[in-house]
């Protein structure tokens, strides 16, 4: 008789994870359950820090037992700080946006867990992400979720082709959240009812990421000058890591009766420059590090998404250093440090860190 096929669920203690082991194990897979520990001494109280926290921990041994599959803890604790966390902080002192959850996927799961996954024999690696995986003749395709609303193939945009051939989505082909719920009560999982996680995993301080930041980089709040596009001091800010790009908040300032929104932040002169709404629209990101596909074309027209929660628009891509996508339509707010992502249809065709923006309305 074949070996069964060996795959490593990263199980992070939510609903979505635990129903990918529970449809694994019902495939008759021989499924072994892992989880990151990645949880920090410094929050405040680590059982109820999000994902792959303490509690979450308990919450996916209970999960593993009711599926009556081996289960393990690795501890990822300081590379996740030093590639995650630390990133994080210099992003923010930089000026810059982050999204941790993408460099989470880069750097841990899809690379030290990764790893770990062929260490331990295992065939493949299992996530509770929304979003598909296909293989044709050129290649494996990164596709969106069938569930759209649920989609998380932005998330995941950097993996490679070796990876692609070695990773599941399961969830992906379901029709939404409401289905992962009714397959987790049909399967008796002790998490069917469980919330989501919202927060940042790493930050459970009082206050949010902020707080977070002031403990960890209080260099980046040293006081300094608001500005206009023509350099006139409008007013004071309270610390560059307190402003992203079309942030209104924390502004409190208007001009001629009209709000004014973030346009840059200038670490390096300690400034934060902002503008009118209108001043917020550009036509061109441009971004780096471009992690692309079989399926990627030069000059394509393609469907791009400069943040998780907007919706895919019309553009097209143009290679040079650093590469460019001019936007059918101006897009809103373009934050350096977060990702941008581009899809022919539903597939993904390439992506990489925003860096900067140009044109305008």
């Amino acid at each position: 008789m074949p070996r069964r096929q060996r795959i490593l669920v990263a199980m992070s203690g939510g609903v979505d994870s635990s129903v990918v082991a529970g449809l694994l194990v019902r495939r008759g897979l021989d499924v072994v359950g892992v989880t990151m520990q990645i949880w920090q001494e410094s929050q405040t109280d680590p059982r109820h820090a999000g994902c792959c926290s303490l509690g979450a921990v308990e919450d996916a041994r209970r999960v593993a037992a009711s599926l009556g599959i081996p289960y393990y803890v690795i501890n990822f604790k300081e590379e996740f700080r030093q590639s995650v966390i630390e990133h994080f902080l210099d992003e923010y002192e930089r000026g810059r946006t982050p999204n941790p959850c993408v460099e989470c996927n880069r750097t841990v799961k899809f690379d030290l867990l990764w790893q770990k996954m062929k260490e331990i024999g295992c065939d493949k690696i299992a996530t509770g992400h929304y979003a598909r995986i296909r293989k044709d003749r050129r290649g494996f395709r990164l596709m969106r979720a069938r569930a759209v609303e649920k989609d998380q193939s932005y998330a995941v945009y950097m993996l490679s082709q070796e990876q692609l051939a070695q990773t599941m989505f399961p969830l992906g082909e379901l029709s939404g959240k409401a289905e992962t719920r009714r397959i987790a009560r049909e399967l008796g999982l002790p998490v069917a009812d469980k919330p989501d996680s919202q927060e940042i995993c790493f930050v459970s301080e009082a206050g949010g990421y902020t707080e977070f930041l002031k403990k960890s980089r209080p260099s980046a709040f040293v006081k300094g000058d608001i500005v206009d596009v023509d350099g006139t001091k409008l007013g004071e800010h309270d610390g560059v890591a307190n402003y992203t790009v079309g942030q209104r908040k924390r502004i409190r300032l208007n001009l001629d009766g009209r709000p004014l929104y973030v346009l840059r932040v200038e670490p390096a002169a300690n400034r934060v420059v902002v503008g009118r709404d209108e001043d917020l629209a550009k036509t061109t990101v441009l971004f780096e590090n471009v992690v692309d596909s079989p399926y990627y074309r030069r000059d394509a027209r393609v469907a791009g998404k400069i943040r998780s929660t907007m919706p895919p628009a019309p553009a097209t891509l143009r290679e040079g250093s650093p590469n460019r996508a001019d936007f059918a339509k101006p897009v809103r707010a373009v934050a350096p440090g977060q990702t941008a992502v581009f899809y022919a249809g539903a597939t993904v065709v390439a992506g990489g860190p925003i860096v900067g923006a140009e044109g305008a309305a």
